[in-house]
């Protein structure tokens, strides 16, 4: 088997959060077809045990604590260089010398970057030969900085647009160096090609997929919120997107639904939730539940679920998680791009306060099951990681006939 530098900006396990979800299912694959160094960041005490688990299926691994204190730091040190605050993040010492190392010592061709500040390590070439470099951006994470600064008032308004400009200016810059380009989806690789047009003929794509099998409906499952109607929204609780719009959802439509259907709840289900969310129980009817061992149970019983983010990259996994436990998602325009489904049929699409709450009044007064159907239907035509990361494994080279030699990781959630 060939040998695979895989770096990677978070911790690819658990797959709990989006950007794990992606990279645990390419790791899975990487591992199938190549001999994977791996090279990442844990983030708390509790990644150490995951860390363990991954090295045993990996040739070599490199897993750097990075310091609850480090954002501070660094992002005085990258005011003070005019440089994007993510890259001197994600800068460590610790792991250029052991991606070095790694590619002076063993005979490595291919190397996958996973997001935009892993490509500051990967050289050109390696003292072996020439190095096939592939980065996957997963999204455009500059025109997200330029969403977050349209929705904060000044300074950090201007904090977040420096942020967006001079990311844009490395995300270019890389994608000139490297050789290919990957993005989540169609509409994600053509933003791109329109950002960084000098590169257009090296940025293709490959979407995300569902675990459809995990994901699948079983009303087997205990009910977690009694006899009420619940609306639910699942994500990681701490990411600035979904603080957003969870509070916006709780602040704007949650009181104008319960005009009408007094006893309806809505359930904020995710893991490490913010002061802001928490605070969010105040309001009559919000239900923050933090970390819980099963979201299943909270999709299965929902009586809608629901996804109104204001600021929106990529693929929304929360999305299609939904879909394939034949849920009706009611979602704004935002959440919904780069997911190719059919609105009005497979999804329901508000724009607006006034359209969340229209959509989810008639959806609760006379529930439409046929969009649930068709949704995990769209799912197990369009979102199978079998399928869609073939595509990443042409850019790597990988004979589509060659069989999976390595065993799957054990699944926690």
């Amino acid at each position: 088997m060939r040998d695979l530098l895989f770096l990677c900006h978070r911790l690819p396990f658990p797959p709990n959060k989006g950007e794990k979800i992606r990279a645990y299912h390419a790791l899975q694959f990487l591992r199938q077809h190549f001999r994977v160094h791996l090279g990442t960041f844990l983030d708390y005490d509790e990644d150490a045990a995951h860390a363990r688990q991954l090295a045993t299926g990996c040739a070599s691994s490199c897993f750097v604590r990075m310091p609850p204190h480090w954002a501070r730091l660094s992002g005085v040190s990258a005011l003070l260089r005019d440089e994007a605050l993510s890259l001197s993040y994600f800068r460590n010492a610790a792991l250029q010398r052991w991606v070095t190392k790694t590619l002076a010592e063993q005979r490595i061709d291919t190397c996958l970057a996973y997001s935009g500040p892993m490509a500051q390590y990967v050289p050109f070439s390696t003292p072996h030969g020439p190095l096939w470099r592939v980065l996957d951006l997963v999204d455009v994470d500059s025109e997200k900085w330029h969403g977050y600064a349209d929705n904060k008032p000044w300074p950090l308004s201007g904090l977040y647009r420096r942020e967006g400009r001079l990311l844009l200016e490395f995300e270019r810059q890389a994608a000139t160096e490297f050789d290919r380009v990957l993005l989540v989806s169609p509409a994600e690789a053509e933003l791109f090609k329109r950002r960084a047009p000098e590169s257009a003929d090296k940025i293709d794509y490959y979407s995300n997929g569902v675990d459809s099998t995990y994901f699948a409906p079983l009303p087997a499952h205990p009910s977690p919120f009694g006899k009420a109607a619940a609306i639910v929204f699942t994500g990681a609780m701490d990411y600035e997107p979904n603080i957003d719009a969870v509070n916006w959802f709780a602040e704007r439509v949650m009181p104008q639904l319960r005009t009408q259907h007094a006893a309806l709840e809505f359930h904020i289900v995710g893991s490490r939730p913010a002061a802001a969310v928490r605070d969010l129980q105040r309001l009559p009817g919000i239900h923050v539940s933090g970390t819980v061992p099963d979201v299943r149970p909270y999709l299965q019983h929902a009586a809608l679920v629901v996804a109104p983010l204001r600021v929106a990259r990529g693929i929304q996994n929360k999305v299609l998680e939904a879909m394939a436990m034949r849920k009706t998602v009611v979602a704004s325009p935002q959440a919904l791009e780069g997911i190719t489904v059919a609105h009005g049929c497979e999804v329901l699409c508000a724009n607006g306060g006034a359209e969340f709450i229209s959509i989810i009044c008639r959806q609760l007064h006379a529930p439409d099951a046929s969009i649930g159907v068709a949704a995990r239907l769209r799912i197990l035509s369009d979102y199978r990681w079998s399928h869609n990361l073939q595509r990443l494994g042409r850019v790597l080279g990988v004979d589509a006939g060659q069989p999976a030699v390595a065993p799957a990781m054990e699944r926690v959630r």
